[in-house]
């Protein structure tokens, strides 16, 4: 275990500074847990980070960013050198021992958000890597909450209207993305009988709603590329449709949501979808960039069914930038219910944003970020 501090990078062990609250995170360095920290750093706040070993040295400047941003002493943030997918997530037996009779809070955020991962992959980190966090959230002295990062798309190939309050389903599953988050909030939920537990599920993460920074373009960004290859020629065939709600969430909104939800009472022992109450069309959303982009919206839509088979086509990908992987999330049937969320966030004076009072930024982060 390493310690940032201001003589260096000593061994945890110093007992100089005392804590309100000792959060440990998986996922660190990654996007949103590095502004989830952010998010929840305080001078009474201490924070074991579990990193692995190649991903050190960027945690390190990660920690030095946010201690500046949020002035808060560097002595407040401890890397743990280990992995999720390890027999106590392979931290040493001194550390672990320390840092389960400190910790107070959990969040788990450690994951492979891949569509198209390998099978043995996903089980190892999203399955197996879940079930060692359990193990360890069991081994806590004095736990607070357990938060775990779900996804809104824990319901597979299920249509139509998606309860917070629903899990389990035989519906099927399009990758082993969604199976193994599946079967990982299937172990994460057993937990409830026995510890404080709020489960949370995004549903499409994407930028900042007021500058736009994201780490990754996938998703709607896919349309978004592919609109800026030619906006005005591109813009006047809408391959999105009517039908098909693709439910947007800008990463400000997902962070605080999570860091409000961590610390209210009334959300222990619940799933949270922090989704878009009232996401758009695929045609709205084609429309809503487009019409950013050049000032007009489409001419015409393509039947469902021929966007559909083109999309698939092995010539598709080049064109459009779309892998086969995502297609499918451009015309799933699904409408997230968020009755949860909604009476708990709206306490906290937090709701999503409309996509089309955002996009804007998005569009200009791009085009200042042409690649990641």
């Amino acid at each position: 275990m390493l310690q940032l501090c201001d003589a260096g990078i000593d061994k945890i062990g110093a007992d100089s500074m005392l804590f309100r609250e000792s959060i440990f995170i998986t996922g660190f360095p990654g996007f949103i847990a590095s502004r989830l920290v952010e998010r929840l750093a305080s001078t009474e706040t201490q924070f074991f980070l579990l990193v692995q070993p190649q991903f050190v040295e960027q945690a390190m400047d990660e920690i030095e960013a946010i201690a500046e941003a949020t002035d808060t002493p560097l002595e407040s943030y401890v890397i743990v050198e280990g992995d999720i997918t390890q027999p106590r997530l392979g931290i040493e037996h001194d550390d672990y021992e320390t840092i389960i009779y400190e910790t107070t809070d959990i969040y788990h955020l450690a994951a492979v958000y891949d569509l198209a991962v390998a099978k043995d992959i996903a089980f190892s980190v999203n399955l197996e890597g879940t079930k060692n966090v359990n193990d360890f959230a069991r081994s806590v002295k004095e736990l607070k909450r357990y938060n775990y990062i779900s996804t809104c798309y824990v319901a597979g190939k299920r249509e139509g209207t998606i309860l917070e309050s629903e899990l389990e389903h035989d519906a099927g599953f399009r990758n082993y993305y969604e199976e193994t988050k599946y079967l990982a909030e299937v172990e994460v939920e057993k937990l409830k009988s026995e510890l404080p537990v709020t489960i949370h599920r995004p549903s499409v993460v994407v930028g900042d709603s007021t500058t736009g920074e994201t780490a990754k373009y996938d998703g709607i960004y896919y349309l978004i590329k592919y609109l800026m290859k030619a906006p005005s020629v591109l813009r006047l065939l809408n391959v999105g449709n009517d039908k098909v709600r693709l439910n947007l969430v800008p990463v400000d909104f997902v962070v605080d949501g999570i860091a409000a939800l961590a610390r209210d009472s009334k959300a222990a022992g619940k799933t949270i979808a922090i989704a878009d109450p009232s996401p758009l069309t695929t045609a709205e959303l084609f429309d809503v960039i487009a019409e950013d982009l050049t000032g007009r919206k489409s001419e015409f839509h393509p039947p469902i069914k021929l966007a559909n088979w083109f999309l698939n086509t092995p010539i598709s990908p080049p064109i459009t930038g779309l892998p086969h992987s995502g297609v499918p999330y451009f015309f799933i049937s699904q409408l997230y219910d968020t009755a949860i969320a909604t009476e708990l966030l709206s306490k906290h004076g937090i709701a999503c944003p409309r996509f089309p009072d955002y996009v804007e930024h998005l569009l200009d982060f791009v085009e200042e970020n042409p690649t990641l």
